[in-house]
């Protein structure tokens, strides 16, 4: 009962995050020169043409009309519809959305299974040569932006040896019969995974940075603990210290890292996209701000700022698990 009131509480007071994100996205695409009407109808529309788009999605009304109405239509649940793609924006986000959260998923998990690891590693043996390479690999990937990244696995492992392709991305629930080079579900998972590889890498090594100079200074710091130093003048071996002592609470930190970083992975999942030729939601976004799309680039902005707060409603809740010392009335 606990966590679903806490949960509860911490999405009402979401709300007024939600509606500084809508405010300000509507006045600034509504800020931007052109007119998303001319961009649709072409070069010379008859004016009839003009102002019957403009009465049918309301451009024709004065903007505070047009930020009430808009503000009644997302408390309702509608997100409008798309001036360029002629569908309700919820259609074209739930048509994109499945290939952006698989890419941001296995950039995650590509971050977790090597930052981790790297990050124990590089803290059990501090100032050694090991820790040296762990820190400057955790360097350049803060360091370096992610579609040089991208582009740079591209030119190597794409163009030069042709190990996996550069382009595209191969949905895992596509059938056999619409991906070539798959006869079996289990060759569309291999495409999937191939396809997927370059762009989950591109992706992930921000995070993977991240996460790992966290991982590091966490267990640093709780190596260095009292209980730590008894645990070893009891002799009770290293690996056990560190798996069952030590691992588990120098996790909040990183825990609150990776629930930050949802943030970079949905600003850097537009980049990826765009380097990769894929029709995820960051596509969707480009599109929608190259056309003026102005109930597209509210909903997908919208869509991404929810995602983020819940993101960090989960990262909250996963303290209480995480440390049993946190309780759900204490962690506000």
């Amino acid at each position: 009962m606990g966590i679903l009131r806490y949960t509860i509480r911490r999405l009402l007071q979401a709300i007024p995050v939600l509606l500084g994100i809508v405010t300000i996205t509507f006045l600034l695409t509504n800020a931007i020169p052109g007119d998303p009407v001319q961009i649709m109808l072409g070069p010379s529309p008859s004016a009839e043409m003009v102002d019957q788009i403009r009465a049918q999605y309301g451009l024709n009304q004065p903007l505070p009309v047009r930020y009430v109405n808009y503000l009644t239509s997302v408390a309702q649940g509608n997100l409008g519809e798309s001036i360029y793609y002629r569908t309700p924006v919820t259609t074209k986000i739930m048509q994109r959305l499945p290939v952006t959260l698989l890419l941001m998923l296995s950039s995650f998990i590509f971050a977790l299974v090597v930052a981790i690891p790297l990050g124990i590693i590089s803290a059990k043996r501090r100032n050694k040569p090991t820790d040296h390479v762990t820190r400057i690999v955790a360097l350049i990937g803060v360091s370096t932006p992610d579609f040089w990244i991208g582009l740079m696995l591209i030119i190597v492992f794409a163009y030069y040896l042709g190990w996996f392709p550069a382009t595209g991305l191969v949905e895992p629930w596509q059938k056999p019969s619409a991906v070539e080079g798959a006869s079996t579900q289990l060759g569309v998972f291999w495409q999937t995974f191939m396809h997927l590889l370059l762009p989950a890498i591109t992706l992930g090594t921000l995070q993977m940075a991240a996460i790992m100079r966290i991982e590091r200074s966490s267990m640093l710091e709780v190596l260095q603990q009292e209980y730590v130093k008894l645990a070893r003048a009891y002799g009770v071996a290293e690996r056990k210290i560190v798996r069952k002592h030590a691992f588990r609470n120098a996790q909040l930190p990183v825990i609150t890292v990776v629930g930050l970083q949802l943030t970079a992975a949905l600003g850097g999942a537009v980049l990826t996209e765009t380097v990769f030729n894929i029709n995820g939601m960051g596509r969707l976004i480009i599109t929608a701000i190259n056309n003026q799309d102005y109930p597209l680039v509210m909903g997908t902005t919208i869509f991404f700022g929810l995602t983020f707060v819940v993101g960090v409603v989960i990262t909250d809740i996963s303290y209480a698990y995480i440390d049993p010392r946190v309780s759900y009335d204490e962690v506000d």
